[in-house]
């Protein structure tokens, strides 16, 4: 059950019939040689620290290490809950969970990088939206988080997803690709669907730069969470509709990487260009 890109991965669920997140699971048991009630009780552990960094800051917010976030997860939490949201559930729920796991990760929280810490709030945010929307199960989660699995995997395969490496496109571009391909699968939609959601995200987000104020994982990072969620739930929607991706994701995820190699340095994690380097950034840089 091994995959090696998007192509083979569509190919093993249609001959076998299954989803995505299935074939990514007798994957893991493989590789892993343990059985696959192991790795579901690990994952709805994962999905727990999910669940539980998505909602500390907004229960009970802190302010971050480098004091440039902290509490805004809370206010749009309570501007939703005021009726006056312009977005409506579930994208208003999804904007609200992001920003509260980069706030808890800020503050040294626990959480899951989702597939790193500057991208964490993404694909908990969304699947956390969807099932308090939809009155969806852990457990339904839980396979959702396999599928997700699988779009990293192979961005970890044959791409990356390291801002110091590919810019921000690597980072939140590859945390919206999961997010978008999970809940494809989630609201019921095939594992084709599933890869074309994926390469819409990244084609949307292609050339994002990574410039944090200070250094730090805080500032753009948390609103480029909020920004990833819209993006993916977009995309999901998009894919659902039976509207195809005309570029097959395999195509779009080195597109993705060679953009982001070709990138100046300035804009690849170095806080010396974007946001970085504007007056103020440079002045909250202290």
């Amino acid at each position: 059950m091994d995959f090696k890109n998007g192509r083979q991965l569509i190919e093993l669920c249609n001959t076998n019939n299954c989803p995505i997140s299935q074939i990514m699971l007798i994957r893991e048991e493989t590789f892993t040689e343990r059985p696959g009630e192991d790795l579901l009780q690990q994952m709805s552990e994962t999905w727990q620290i999910m669940k539980d960094s998505a909602h500390f800051a907004v229960e009970d917010p802190k302010p971050s290490m480098g004091g440039l976030i902290g509490g805004e997860a809370k206010l749009v939490s309570q501007h939703r809950e005021s009726g006056k949201s312009i977005c409506k559930d579930p994208l208003s729920l999804a904007i609200t969970y992001s920003m509260a796991v980069l706030e808890t990760s800020a503050s040294m929280g626990l959480i899951v990088a989702a597939p790193t810490a500057g991208s964490a709030g993404i694909v908990p945010g969304l699947l956390l939206a969807l099932q308090e929307t939809y009155d969806l199960s852990d457990s339904d989660i839980v396979s959702a988080l396999f599928n997700a699995g699988a779009i990293g995997c192979l961005a970890m395969r044959n791409a990356t997803v390291a801002g110091a490496v590919g810019g921000c496109q690597a980072e939140v571009g590859v945390a919206s690709a999961m997010a978008a391909s999970a809940a494809v699968e989630l609201m019921g939609g095939s594992a084709q669907q599933c890869l074309d959601a994926a390469s819409t995200v990244l084609m949307n987000m292609l050339g994002l730069v990574c410039d944090p104020v200070g250094g730090l994982v805080e500032c753009p990072c948390q609103m480029r969470n909020a920004s990833g969620v819209a993006n993916a739930l977009t995309a999901a929607e998009i894919a659902l509709s039976n509207v195809r991706q005309l570029i097959p994701f395999d195509e779009m995820l080195d597109a993705m990487y060679t953009a982001g190699k070709r990138l100046p340095s300035e804009y690849r994690e170095t806080a010396l260009g974007g946001c970085a380097a504007t007056a103020t950034g440079c002045t909250l840089c202290h």
